[in-house]
């Protein structure tokens, strides 16, 4: 199988456009589009996931094409990165606002 990312995408497309879109070149597995968890309002992009052929060609096809009226990215989807939970790491700065480091002057 192969996780496809789709970019750029007209924020009125619909996941049954972009299911039909992508079955032109194999068996779409399914079609997820990310949305403001408050608004509900398309972000934008979504991902597609079908069998690794067809997914390759689809890439290669679609990528760079209009779609919706706009150019659209189509690239594979990169892991996703957990950034939830875990260590809190703090990266530099240093003492803002109240009680921060003291200087000899």
């Amino acid at each position: 199988m192969k996780n496809i990312y789709v970019g750029n995408l007209s924020f009125q497309t619909t996941e049954d456009e972009l299911r039909g879109l992508f079955s032109q070149y194999g068996e779409v597995q399914s079609v997820n589009l990310i949305t403001d968890r408050f608004t509900g309002q398309s972000k934008g992009f979504g991902f597609v996931v079908m069998d690794s052929r067809g997914g390759q060609e689809a890439i290669d096809k679609l990528n760079q094409t209009e779609f919706g009226g706009r150019s659209i990215t189509v690239n594979e989807a990169r892991p996703r990165e957990n950034n939830r939970g875990g260590s809190t790491q703090r990266r530099g700065g240093g003492g803002g606002g109240f009680g921060g480091q003291r200087r000899g002057y």
